[in-house]
């Protein structure tokens, strides 16, 4: 792409702002409504939402509870460009300014996040799991779009998202208590109770606050079961968690802040609905036929995932004078447990092995857990004065052991692998490929990973006019990472392999801004994130087909990904409206792109050379009269491939062609909401409201080999209960776009509030990601969203 081409949606951009504002300026009158100013960290100091010379979104606590959200996935929708992949609670993955390297799934314990997230200025992210954090009694949600290398390093090479929590504060005596009842359509009842309260201990000196919560999730998905039994709602669980803070102020130039948090997710199974299943599809003959409605499985064993999560932090912040030292030091642990019923894809190697049908309906279930510890600490300096000129600088270092461990439990499999040929493979055979693993689990591996890594980071800026301000800063960064690969089984290879990879680098970054008028800010900057690489597990040899072997058996190790952003902005301020806009290009190198190695049951990250991802984002809120407030956020990206990859005989592998569109990334997203609140006889300073939001995501492909002519079109191969493996199951791997509508009404003041809500108005069932087994041989279904569902919730602060 030309450099003419790039700085073209930077001028659109601006050009859009321009035309528009003019044309609002009617929305002003005499006696204009008072807006309250955002106040964000985004920049590692506090600054105006407005003033931030790059593109910002805050969702606050009073958009979290006008809209009903209990996820990032939630909040997601109502930010430009930031998308969302669910694979569940706890498993989501997020993707900014579109990327994206497409769905990373639960054995890929050494991929790196595109985007990083925090807690305050804790490091929570980890990747595969993105923190499914309680949003109650948040101040607000950050999301910071493009490259934020330079302030907030690895992981961020899509952008950031900061979760900022209300502090304790020693002055005054407050609390929250809340209380939700829901129904979801064809599913469950739902609901929470969650609480805060904060207590000034000694005045002005210390203060404790505290944030518990319990959440009961409804289940809207049906299993059905072996015998034709089923089982409802098997998707239901709990979030339980805490978060408790004290404000030590000795004195007035220190702050200590100690923390923890804790949290415990569980789910009783995954929001998967089933098109086919090896035991459960329309071509058995011998086993009866079954065709899957809407929000439909198939179990053999229940399911479950939860999330242990405990995070201790202290920030200390001490005022120097004209400089302001900050340190941040945390601990955060993790254990984190998916088991899911694997009985149809050890079935079908059972198959493909000349097993008899009895030992390829063996329940199996496949057990992934991860036990991770992380400590961090980062030291920062930063200017406190009146000086055009302001700096900042620091120091970071973490230490991550990462252990991650599968099992895979098949009560009676090893009598199967003994059994004598054909049929077996003769006596004594389990014994000798379980490398000193449990007996009946024909496949289990342990990862231990080491990862550590340490940055110098500064940034400075300064006011060449009192219009115009320029800023320039840089990271440089150090990474080590070690891994061992133990596996065993009939299904593995009986590894014993220790690999270990670094890299180092620095990532700059320059923005200027310039105030056209009092109300007009205009921002460019040209930005640098890095991802860190990995070294790729091996393939599963023996349940590879020779040529899926010969195509993904060479990627081994990977190599960071970089991504330049190029990027021109505005930012129009007005007593009635703001009204944001961004263009971007991001030009990618070395693109992390992961894809299923075909049948062998693995999947592999490896390099693109060349990537972009550019467009435009609109983010606009206007009360055009008092009472009635109106929102919108959209944006439309072009995420593609500009590098193809081939085997050694020229075919492309898994549709990383140029000009293919990268992954999980919708081409247009928007979000349009509207509120009207009005003043009622009904308690002091008690008003009514109505409120609605329509969300628009456009369409999207799990992994980019879905977008290749005849990807939707799957055959088994296998011949099993009267089928003979030859049947097509057709589907569209394009993900369809789908709208939500969601609709409350209610009454509130500064005590109380009461609102009645109606989410997922139509009852949209929306397809949002694709999960194939094996590669489709045992099972092919799409995860989908939650139902219709009407709820209310009323809260009470004192």
């Amino acid at each position: 792409m030309t450099r003419k081409r790039k700085w073209a949606y930077a001028v659109s951009a601006i050009a859009i702002a321009l035309m528009m504002t003019p044309n609002m300026a009617w929305a002003q009158d005499t006696a204009p409504a008072e807006e309250e100013e955002i106040v964000v960290t985004a920049t590692l100091r506090e600054s105006s939402i407005q003033d931030v010379p790059f593109s910002v979104n805050a969702q606050t606590q009073e958009d979290i509870e006008r809209s009903g959200a209990t996820s990032l996935e939630d909040i997601g929708r109502n930010v430009a460009g930031m998308s969302v992949q669910n694979l569940g609670p706890g498993q989501s993955q997020v993707s900014l300014r579109g990327v994206s390297a497409g769905q990373i799934v639960r054995d890929q314990p050494g991929v790196k996040e595109q985007v990083g997230v925090y807690l305050d200025d804790s490091v929570i992210s980890l990747s595969l799991f993105t923190p499914d954090i309680d949003l109650f009694d948040l101040n607000r949600v950050e999301t910071l779009r493009g490259p934020q290398g330079t302030l907030f390093g690895s992981g961020s090479v899509g952008g950031t998202i900061r979760y900022i929590t209300n502090g304790a504060n020693s002055s005054d005596f407050e609390g929250m208590i809340e209380g939700n009842v829901n129904s979801v359509t064809d599913g469950g009842i739902g609901g929470h109770l969650k609480g805060m309260i904060n207590i000034p201990l000694v005045e002005d000196v210390l203060g404790l606050r505290v944030v518990a919560y319990h959440t009961e999730y409804a289940g809207f998905i049906d299993a059905l079961r072996e015998g034709g039994g089923r089982t409802e709602d098997v998707n239901d669980g709990t979030r339980s968690g805490f978060r408790a803070s004290l404000s030590i102020t000795p004195n007035s130039n220190l702050t200590i802040t100690p923390r923890i948090l804790y949290q415990h997710l569980e789910v009783n199974g995954f929001n998967r609905q089933e098109r086919y299943n090896l035991f459960a599809n329309p071509f058995t003959t011998t086993r009866p036929a079954v065709t899957f409605s809407e929000r439909e499985q198939f179990l053999l064993l229940d399911e479950e995932f939860s999330d242990e999560t405990f995070l201790a932090d202290v920030s200390v912040n001490y005022d120097l004078g004209n400089t302001q030292l900050t340190s941040i030091t945390s601990y955060l642990h993790r254990n984190i447990l998916a088991s899911r019923d694997a009985s149809a894809l050890t079935g079908s190697v059972s198959i493909d092995l000349g097993f008899p049908p009895a030992a390829a309906l063996l329940p199996s279930n496949l057990r992934d857990t991860t036990e991770f510890s992380q400590f961090t600490q980062e030291l920062r300096l930063a200017s406190d004065t009146d000086s055009p000129f302001q700096w900042l600088v620091g120091a970071f270092y973490s230490d991550v052991e990462r252990n991650y461990r599968q099992r895979l439990p098949t009560p009676g499999y090893d009598a199967y692998t003994d059994a004598p040929a054909p049929g077996g493979f003769g006596p004594g055979t389990s014994a000798a490929v379980a490398n000193g693993f449990p007996a009946n689990s024909p496949y289990n591996s342990d990862l231990p990973y080491d990862i550590r890594q340490w940055a110098l980071f500064g940034e400075g800026s300064y006011d060449i006019t009192d219009r115009f301000n320029v800023t320039i800063g840089a990271r440089y960064y150090q990474f080590d990472e070690a891994r061992d690969f133990i596996s065993g089984g009939l299904f593995a290879n009986g590894d014993n392999r220790h690999d270990e990879t670094s890299s180092n680098g620095v990532t700059p970054r320059i923005i200027a801004s310039y105030d056209l008028t009092p109300d007009i800010a205009l921002n460019v900057q040209a930005s640098q994130g890095f991802r860190l690489g990995g070294v790729n597990d091996p393939l599963n040899l023996p349940l590879c087909s020779v040529q899926d072997a010969a195509i993904f058996g060479g990627f081994q190790s990977y190599e960071d990904e970089t991504s330049w952003n190029y990027e021109a902005g505005v930012k129009v301020t007005r007593s009635r409206y703001t009204f944001n806009a961004a263009a971007y290009y991001n030009e990618i190198s070395d693109l992390q792109v992961t894809l299923d190695a075909g049948s062998c049951s693995s999947r592999i990250s490896f390099n693109v050379p060349d990537a972009h991802a550019s467009g435009v984002e609109v983010e606009f809120g206007w009360e055009p009269i008092d009472g009635l407030q109106l929102s919108f956020a959209g944006g439309f990206v072009e995420a593609e491939f500009d590098s193809t990859v081939t085997t050694g005989l020229g075919a492309v592998i898994g549709g990383i062609q140029k000009g293919n569109r990268l992954a999980s990334v919708p081409e247009y997203q928007a979000a349009a909401t509207a509120a009207y609140y009005w003043p009622i006889n009904f308690g002091e300073g008690m008003e009514a409201f109505l409120a609605g939001s329509v969300q628009h995501v456009g369409s999207r492909y799990t992994q980019p080999s879905d977008q290749v002519p005849g990807a939707g079109n799957f055959a088994s191969g296998l011949p099993f209960g009267g089928a003979s493996g030859a049947e097509i199951t057709a589907l569209n791997l394009e993900l369809d776009a789908y709208t939500l509508l969601n609709l409350s009404a209610g009454i509130q003041n500064d005590e109380w509030g009461v609102t009645l809500f109606l989410n997922n108005a139509t009852d949209e069932n929306a397809n949002l990601s694709f999960d194939r087994e094996r590669g489709g041989r045992a099972r092919l279904a799409f995860a989908t969203n939650q139902p219709r569902t009407l709820g209310l919730t009323v809260r009470r602060a004192f």
